[in-house]
């Protein structure tokens, strides 16, 4: 295989080439019997963390919070939710991953707060508080019969509107998400301010490593709020994302954020402090490198979510009308995103699973029983050798897979979730959309947060191992079958597959971490073949993503590195089977 000259030799810098692996406090180790994660569990769990081979834990919101949508709703940044623990924890959790060689960063969820923050509070109580502005108020329109109207005709995240009425102060208040999450007002410099003391120097100055910043782009809205399109004349309500992301201020907002905080500070080891954006709704390349260019000095990289949009219905309100894909759909997301750093100065993120959807063996290949084991390593290797900074979340390394579709929507916990529910009852109900319950049903099951979000499977006792008590969402039925003490003895499982993998991504980090991307088979509907270049280096991986054999072309000058079977047929590759072969 002929050399490849790669075009931009990208620097290196320490937060590209780690693995960062996310945990979701409250489902991943109770330590007190009370049915919730909390932080002293994941302590008690630090050196399993170690062991996996990552550089960063990445901890979703465990600061106060009512939990209306499960921490993301913040009332207090600077106080730790009572049952994950306390602020001293959190310090001690900071001390302990420091001391096994890891970095912790904190979510940053600064586009909302919870409507019990302190802020919030005073925001309501009367028109002329001094913190009025820190939120979104409008007056309420009027139609021709006199009904009040919101101001806006938007379609919020989790169905319903964007605007929520005040009977107080007689005003609407804005929210993207839920109406317990009203936006902060980034026009108001003075808020902007207090955002950056509570939410961002409060935790760097106990010496974070950085950030995951949540909903990135949607700091800087239109804010004379027009009206959206009417896209759907059965509803009042419109998808109107073009009027609240990557407004008209957001780089200024986000270079400010940089200059006046981050830059200011370092990681333990005195490297910079590290960022990862949410950024949603951001389809082409030239848009998302304005935020991830190292010259523009705003964010490091930023998560990009075609690949987990897979299957996902046309905008909002279809979000969870599943739509089927085909493999070359896949091909062509990972080429976009694999490519479009190339020969520029920013980077990129590896990612298939969080805490917003669904597993990716479910999701992407089978979590069938005889398959299911076959599935994660093969997805597993599909990602360490993508170019870009990898992301775990917490349960992909054991191959943990998506609720029983036998369980009922009384299982299901998450507001998004449930509000998708509601609304598909009310319009088969009513007869707008007589089929739209079974239809959500169906992508729910394959597509909803709730299945990122079951407690981790430690072990075969009651409740995985994750909790004595009675946990806050269901433990799968299958953790006597996946768990991470039984793959921890099994040198061919998919948790022991999982640290090899992440071994060899350091040892050939030129190739596989920085190397090109080229896509070789676009159109076949079966495996997915690409190779890596980087200088005279190349490596070829080949991925069935079918339950069926699959025949495969020669290739000459290169040797086998690894198979997800362990042991590989020549020409074929078997179901569900991925390898990588390497030219040194």
């Amino acid at each position: 295989m002929a050399p490849h000259a790669d075009p931009f030799l990208h620097n290196r810098i320490w937060w590209k080439e780690a693995t960062f692996y996310q945990i979701y406090p409250a489902s991943f180790c109770d330590s007190n019997g009370d049915g919730w994660g909390d932080i002293p569990g994941i302590l008690s769990k630090i050196a399993y963390i170690a062991s996996l081979g990552v550089d960063v834990v990445w901890l979703s919101p465990m600061f106060e919070s009512p939990q209306k949508d499960m921490g993301y709703d913040i009332s207090d940044y600077e106080t730790v939710y009572a049952p994950y623990g306390t602020v001293g924890d959190v310090e001690k959790l900071i001390k302990a991953c420091h001391d096994h060689g890891m970095k912790l960063i904190l979510d940053l969820v600064v586009n909302h707060t919870s409507d019990q923050h302190k802020w919030f509070q005073e925001s309501r109580s009367s028109r002329d508080n001094p913190k009025r502005d820190w939120y979104f108020w409008r007056p309420a329109r009027y139609d021709e019969q006199g009904n009040r109207r919101p101001p806006t005709n938007y379609r919020s995240y989790f169905a319903g509107g964007t605007w929520t009425w005040d009977e107080h102060t007689q005003e609407y208040y804005l929210h993207l998400y839920d109406e317990s999450q009203p936006d902060l007002n980034w026009e108001n410099e003075d808020c902007r301010k207090a955002i950056y003391d509570s939410s961002m120097r409060f935790w760097l100055d106990k010496g974070i490593d950085g950030f995951r910043v949540d909903t990135v782009n949607k700091y800087s809205k239109h804010v004379n709020f027009p009206d959206a399109p009417i896209t759907d004349r059965k509803s009042f309500i419109q998808p109107a994302a073009q009027f609240w992301c990557n407004g008209p201020r957001i780089h200024e907002f986000i270079k400010e954020m940089n200059g006046d905080v981050l830059a200011k500070y370092s990681t333990y080891d005195g490297q910079p402090v590290v960022t990862v954006g949410e950024l949603s709704l951001t389809p082409d390349p030239e848009g998302v490198l304005r935020y991830v260019s190292a010259r523009e000095k705003e964010l490091d990289m930023v998560f990009q979510f075609d690949i987990t949009h897979l299957g996902q219905g046309n905008g909002f309100q279809d979000k969870y009308d599943f739509t089927p894909w085909e493999l070359p759909e896949m091909k062509q997301v990972v080429k976009k995103w694999q490519t479009f750093i190339e020969g520029t100065d920013g980077w990129t993120t590896v990612f298939n699973e969080n805490h917003d959807n669904g597993r990716s063996v479910s999701r992407f290949a089978s979590d069938a029983p005889e398959w299911r084991e076959k599935s994660a390593k093969m997805l597993a290797l599909w990602l360490v050798v993508q170019t870009g900074t990898l992301f775990l979340y917490q349960g992909q390394e054991i191959g943990m897979i998506n609720a029983p579709k036998e369980w009922s929507i009384g299982e299901y916990k998450d507001v998004e979730s449930l509000n998708f529910w509601d609304e598909a009852v009310r319009l088969e109900n009513d007869g707008t959309d007589p089929t739209r319950k079974g239809r959500i049903m169906r992508g729910l099951q394959l597509m909803a947060r709730d299945h990122a979000r079951l407690p981790f499977q430690w072990n075969d006792t009651k409740n995985g191992g994750f909790s004595t008590g009675k946990p806050w969402m269901r433990a799968h039925d299958l953790y006597p079958e996946i768990n991470a003490e039984a793959q921890e003895r099994d040198t061919h499982s998919v948790l022991s597959f999982y640290k090899r993998l992440l071994r060899l991504r350091k040892e050939h980090r030129d190739v596989f971490v920085y190397g090109s991307f080229e896509l070789v088979d676009e159109e076949k509907a079966n495996t997915f073949v690409f190779e890596k270049h980087y200088q005279e280096k190349s490596a070829r991986v080949e991925l069935n993503f079918t339950k069926e054999v699959q025949i495969l072309e020669e290739r000459e000058g290169m040797k086998l590195l690894v198979s997800s079977y362990g042991k590989a047929k020549e020409g074929v590759l078997q179901p569900f089977e991925g390898r990588v072969f390497v030219n040194y």
